[in-house]
């Protein structure tokens, strides 16, 4: 049996390092948020085609240090005391966020801009080491009450920061994060230390050649690089499902900005529950056992979403939460993202487990930037198709249904046995 989830967070082998994670991202989608609730409704409030624009630059500069960093981030991670990089990235955080801070006084989106690239650089030199850390301070059973918890955790800050970056003035949203950079620092502190698994072995700068090589690392094991292309494939699908969240309840379930937030708390939620039952259900068992039935639960929900959508009636535009609540057909599509988000969870926190145990002690912070660098590259192809589609006509139910089908694809894959390895205990 594996040690009750929540118990965890009491001690110093895991509670210092989710609060870090926890804050982190929380920060992250605090500050993106806030720049472009910024940009929308005060410095381009009359240019609404610049926030557009805004909106891709800012999401391809969070996404590319993560092409450019990760090799030489996971590389660095397996050379020195991961506690001490944790430390390292957490005190960067604080200046990052001061500099924020004062972009959004001045309301400059320039500054801000850099920011959010410099918290995307941040975020691929913390990627390797969040999870390759934690087979250092947990036992084997506890691997997947402990990932599952960073995971479940992580959903929850991202919603967090996005729902308060609606709530607060861009001003009061810097201050924030200011605050919760310096608790972040306070709480890498405590981590314990992780001692280097490769020592002395000189870093290669060379961007192409270094991501080649942490590549060519993931695919020594059929089972990990199974593993990273799940984990990729549940992050393309969740952040093209939650981008169209916003489109889908008011252009076709006519929703007001609150039905919105609903859709994604219920989203981000429901991971976090999902991401603590797959542990029970395997009861500390690493093992791919659920994955299959997982992803077909999410290619049911998204194709579900897609006919539920079809099939509803707009009542009015801009219904409140109890308004839309009240239509008929109304709780089918928000039952859908339930089932999508509770098998998401199920998905996602057996293929990082797996990733942390399966994978050479040497390279294991290298395969996991790796992870990080093909996450990126699948979610940028994927939302260059998905802009294909709906610049050609296609609509979000029809995308959110074409989606459908491919996770419907993957589920198809685990079932004829690229998942099936023996459960390691």
């Amino acid at each position: 049996m594996s040690a009750p989830d929540l118990s965890l967070l009491g001690t110093r082998r895991l509670g210092p390092m989710f609060a870090v994670q926890f804050l982190g991202a929380f920060n992250d989608n605090l500050l993106k948020f806030a720049l472009l609730f910024l940009a929308n409704f005060t410095v381009f409030a009359a240019e609404p085609e610049k926030t557009e624009q805004l909106a891709v630059i800012s999401a391809g500069l969070f996404i590319l240090p993560y092409f450019l960093f990760s090799a030489v981030a996971g590389q660095i991670a397996d050379r020195v005391d991961k506690s001490r990089l944790v430390r390292l990235v957490k005190c960067a955080e604080v200046p990052i966020m001061t500099v924020a801070l004062a972009g959004f006084w001045l309301q400059s989106v320039q500054v801000l801009l850099v920011c959010l690239f410099l918290m995307g650089t941040h975020s691929a030199f913390f990627g390797p080491v969040k999870y390759s850390i934690l087979p250092q301070h947990l036992r084997r059973d506890e691997i997947m009450g402990g990932t599952g918890l960073i995971e479940g955790g992580t959903f929850v800050a991202i919603l967090g920061g996005q729902l308060l970056a609606g709530f607060i003035a861009p001003q009061s949203a810097g201050m924030v994060a200011l605050i919760l950079s310096l608790a972040g620092l306070l709480a890498s502190l405590a981590v314990p230390p992780a001692p280097p698994s490769r020592g002395g072995h000189p870093v290669d700068l060379n961007i192409l050649r270094g991501t080649w090589q942490v590549v060519r690392a993931a695919r020594h094991g059929r089972g990990v690089w199974a593993a990273i292309l799940g984990i990729s494939w549940f992050f393309t699908a969740g952040t093209v499902l939650v981008s169209e969240f916003a489109p889908l309840v008011s252009g076709t379930l006519g929703g007001g900005q609150s039905v919105v937030n609903v859709f994604l708390a219920v989203f981000s939620v429901t991971i976090a529950i999902g991401s603590l039952a797959v542990n029970r259900l395997l009861k500390g068992e690493v093992s791919a056992r659920y994955v299959p039935v997982s992803a077909l639960g999410m290619a049911a929900g998204l194709i579900d979403l897609w006919l539920s959508s079809q099939a509803f009636e707009m009542q009015a535009t801009r219904a409140g939460v109890w308004e839309f609540l009240s239509y008929p057909g109304a709780w089918r599509p928000l039952a859908d993202v339930v089932l999508i988000a509770f098998a998401g969870g199920m998905f996602i926190v057996p293929l990082y487990a797996i990733l942390q145990v399966d994978t050479a002690l040497d390279e294991r912070s290298q395969v996991i930037a790796a992870n990080n660098i093909i996450n990126a590259a699948v979610t940028v192809v994927v939302v260059g198709a998905v802009s294909a589609l709906l610049a050609s006509g296609i609509d979000v139910p029809g995308v959110i249904g074409t989606l459908g089908f491919a996770t419907l694809a993957v589920a198809l894959i685990a079932f004829y046995g690229t998942w099936k390895q023996p459960a390691i205990k």
